[in-house]
Parts: C-alpha cells; sequence; structure tokens
C-alpha cells in the first residue's frame, strides 16, 4: 500500500517518529506540497495524509488510486468530503487530539490579557522596576477573573474544559451551541443565546468548528454587543471573526482586549488589520502544537489507518 504525507512538518518536525506509519505500507513523507504539486507527488497514492493541503474535487479526480484520505487535524474543511464520499475515498480525521492543549492555550491568552506578565517582565528588564518609588508598579490595568462571566462559544469536549478551568477560577459560564446537553452537574452554568452571551460576558471563548453557520459570526454587530470591559478569545478557527471588525472595535476601545491563536489566512499578510494593535494578543496557531499533542494525534493517526485497513473504520468524517 502507498502512503504519502502531503505535509508532515507541522505535525513532525523532527521530534517525533514516523514508523509507526511506515509499517502499514510504502511511505513517503513531504514536509510541504503545494496545490500545484499535489497530482505528481499522489498520483500512486492509495491513502494520503494531509493538514493543510486542500483535496478539491479536481484534485480528487486526478487521483484515481486513492482509497483513504487521513486529515493530520480535527477540522477537515478542505477536503471535498461529499466527491470523497462519491468516488468511495474514506476521509477520517483526528478528533480529541489536542484537547488539554487547546485548552491551556486559551488560558494563557487570557491570563496574559489580565495580568500582562510579559509585557511587566520586560518592564522590568529595561529598570523601571529598578526607577520606580514604590515597592510596586504596574503599567496595565490588572484584572481578577473570579466572579467574571466567561461565555463559550461552542461547547464541545474543548468548550466544556475550557468550562472546568473557569470554574476553578471562581468564574460563572455561560454556553451557545448548536445542540444544547445535560449540563446540570456544572455549578455557575446556564445555557444562553447568542446575544445574550455577548451581552453579559466578561471573557467571550469561542470554540466551535469553522461551518458556513459560523464563517464571519462575530462581527461589527455581534461585537457591538460585548461589554467594553470584555476580552475576545479565538483559538478555533480564524474566519470565525471578521478580523477588520474586530481591529475596529479594539482601535476604539469598544473592547478590552483580544486574544488570537488563529486567523483568517495563515500565514497572514504582514499589513494584517490586527497587528500592532497594543491590546491584542496572537499567536502562530500553536494552540494544537505540544509535542504531547502532537504524539497523541500521531498515533490515533496510525489507529485510523490500520482501522480502515481491517475493514473497521473510525473516525469516519464523510459516512
Amino acid at each position: 500500500m502507498n502512503l504519502v504525507v502531503l505535509d508532515g512538518h507541522t505535525l513532525n518536525p523532527g521530534d517525533l517518529s514516523w514508523d509507526d506509519l511506515q509499517q502499514q505500507g510504502e511511505l513517503t513523507v513531504y514536509d510541504r506540497t503545494s496545490v500545484a504539486e499535489i497530482a505528481e507527488r499522489a498520483k500512486d497514492a492509495d491513502a494520503i495524509f494531509t493538514n493543510k493541503v486542500p483535496l478539491n474535487a479536481d484534485t480528487l479526480e486526478k487521483l484515481p488510486k486513492l482509497r483513504y484520505i487521513g486529515v493530520l487535524a480535527t477540522g477537515y474543511n478542505i477536503i471535498d468530503v461529499a466527491v470523497a464520499r462519491q468516488r468511495g475515498i474514506v476521509v477520517t480525521n483526528v478528533p480529541g487530539y489536542g484537547t488539554n492543549s487547546v485548552v491551556q492555550l486559551t488560558f494563557a491568552l487570557l491570563l496574559e490579557l489580565c495580568q500582562r506578565v510579559q509585557r511587566h517582565s520586560d518592564s522590568v528588564s529595561k529598570g523601571k522596576w529598578s526607577q520606580s518609588p514604590d515597592f510596586c508598579f504596574w503599567e496595565y490595568p490588572l484584572v481578577e477573573l473570579s466572579g467574571k462571566t466567561l461565555g463559550i462559544i461552542g461547547f464541545g469536549d474543548i468548550g466544556q474544559q475550557v468550562a472546568d478551568v473557569a470554574s476553578a477560577f471562581g468564574m460563572k459560564v455561560l454556553g451557545y451551541s448548536r445542540i444544547q446537553t445535560d449540563q446540570s452537574h456544572r455549578r455557575n452554568f446556564s445555557w444562553a443565546q447568542l446575544d445574550e452571551l455577548l451581552e453579559q460576558s466578561d471573557v467571550v471563548s469561542i470554540h466551535c468548528p469553522l461551518t458556513p453557520q459560523t464563517k464571519g459570526l462575530i462581527h461589527a454587530g455581534t461585537l457591538a454587543k460585548m461589554k467594553e470591559s470584555a476580552f475576545l478569545l479565538n483559538t478555533s478557527r480564524g474566519p470565525i471573526i471578521v478580523e477588520k471588525d474586530l481591529a475596529d472595535a479594539l482601535k476604539r476601545g469598544q473592547l478590552a482586549g483580544a486574544g488570537l491563536d488563529v486567523l483568517s489566512t495563515e500565514p497572514p499578510p504582514s499589513d494584517h488589520p490586527l497587528f500592532g494593535i497594543e491590546n491584542c494578543l496572537i499567536t502562530p496557531h500553536i494552540a494544537w502544537a505540544t509535542r504531547e499533542a502532537r504524539s497523541r494525534m500521531m498515533g490515533m493517526v496510525v489507529s485510523n489507518l490500520v482501522g480502515y485497513l481491517q475493514g473497521q473504520p473510525i473516525h469516519v468524517v464523510n459516512t
């Protein structure tokens, strides 16, 4: 069986091993693949593995041998799953591998917005504490989370674990989700409609998938409903936010700040409208990328393929 990994560098930049996947067939790993290179590199592939290299209808038609696509991520919007199904191609994803890491970065962004740890540390290094007439000083507002309300958009595994951590900080939690599951075991939790959540929350954190319904969900109109003292976090997908609208809102002081791990275009252009805004933190899509999370993903990628080869496919997204 011919196995081709189209963009393996982000999953494994050298600190993991492809050995377990290699045991399942003849494996070729490319660090990166452009759209123009897909057909040639994967022409003999029985199985393709891709993280962000798109496989649309035109590309799939050029790969007659292909029978399996393993997405090296949870989101699979880069695959034309309907065409894959029509062509008898099984598509699997890797859910849940990065939940702990995404939750961790969500609160890293939030705590940085609340305490400005790095910027205060930089100030100390520049000698500002040494020059202070007092035993302490701060250059930015300091915010305590206890008693604040966290609104979570998308209440799947990640959203629920974010709620767990928020509760440990003493926060109230509002949840907005297409499906409202039983959360009666949670203290200080209630379901809310989107407008209600935006209006009442001190922090809004996005954890929903990118779909036609969620694309552009946060725009000028919805941002206007938020408190001026509120923070907006996004560790989900960039296009859920209309970024020019967010930039305008931050510049006007309509929000206290934003923490983003994702943008609509990745990597972003150098003139991105959110660059240079002091109260906007942006990390380069790293929530998923701890070694521990990537190691879990590698194991699940192999398990998905083994399940398919044994006639018992798991994590299939195009049934």
